[in-house]
């Protein structure tokens, strides 16, 4: 239940207080922290404008974004519990629903036939391409420590709190690159800005620019959600196995890398597109190098 309650509450309280903190940072009050759901209900009630040249791919795509991003968050525990579904090797089906759902948006990007759109969609899938080898890389490293089993239970006896210290390293590691991957799909600074419309730096606002009304708050919270799924992630690591109050702790390190995101957009600006790319090959780097460490621990070369 509390998986349930954290997937459908939480997410659109994130970018609120992104929202919030770099409202401070630059001193003033900002909009309330609740301003991102008065304006997700307000969304669904408008109308909707579509294009008369777009197909039904365009119209079922951010249903479909928006499914399948709420089935992958089933699967990972969220909210310091337990997953609501699990099995071994679910974090393959959760990589399948999350390229899927970014899959989709791209074909909607194109399927109007905008050449505008369409650079939006090349950017996309450009950091997509990288970040996909580094999510099954950080995954590797965590199986390599812990077993090949579900997500709960990988995430579950990972220990960042051990004792070894090359264990932790590659833990902080881990949480660097996952929190870069965090940025990308959030479309947050310094990879995108969602309060941009400047044309040669858009990246995914551009891909939606056609959506209004239901179909664009059915794609502001799928982001939303993204954003939680991969704070979970990086929760889930932090998280001693042993913690008595395992929600608890969630809601803090989630509300902090909220915070610690509001700060960073804050204090620095996007990066040009091909300081970008070279930004999203860290996140694959990082991964190479924790899976080689845990590698040559195993066959006594560290």
């Amino acid at each position: 239940m509390i998986n349930i309650l954290t997937i459908v509450l939480l997410p659109l309280f994130l970018p609120g207080l992104i929202s919030r903190v770099k409202a401070i940072m630059v001193g003033r009050k900002g909009q309330s922290l609740f301003q991102q759901y008065f304006h997700f209900f307000k969304l669904l009630r408008k109308d909707e404008v579509i294009s008369t040249s777009a197909s039904f791919i365009t119209r079922a795509a951010p249903a479909m974004a928006l499914a399948g991003t709420f089935v992958a968050a089933l699967f990972v525990p969220i909210g310091g519990t337990t997953a609501l579904f699990s099995f071994k090797g679910d974090f393959i089906l959760i990589l399948y629903l999350l390229a899927m759902t970014k899959g989709v948006m791209v074909f909607a990007a194109l399927d109007a036939g905008s050449s505008f759109e369409g650079m939006g969609a090349s950017r996309e899938i450009s950091f997509t391409a990288f970040l996909e080898p580094a999510f099954v890389l950080i995954f590797a490293s965590l199986i390599y420590s812990s077993g090949f089993s579900s997500l709960s239970s990988i995430l579950g006896d990972y220990n960042l709190g051990s004792t070894d210290l090359l264990i932790f390293v590659v833990g902080i590691f881990m949480v660097f690159a996952l929190y870069l991957m965090l940025l990308v799909e959030s479309c947050r600074v310094p990879f995108d800005d969602p309060a941009t419309h400047l044309e040669l730096t858009m990246i995914h606002e551009v891909m939606v620019l056609d959506y209004s009304g239901f179909s664009l708050a059915l794609i502001h919270y799928s982001s939303a959600l993204k954003m939680l799924i991969y704070s979970s992630l990086i929760a889930q690591i932090i998280i001693p196995g042993t913690w008595k109050h395992p929600f608890i702790a969630f809601l803090l390190i989630t509300l902090g890398i909220a915070v610690i995101t509001g700060i960073v957009e804050s204090l620095m600006a996007r990066l040009r597109m091909n300081r970008n790319l070279e930004l999203v090959l860290v996140p694959v780097s990082i991964s190479v190098l924790a899976l080689a460490a845990l590698i040559a621990k195993s066959i006594g070369a560290w």
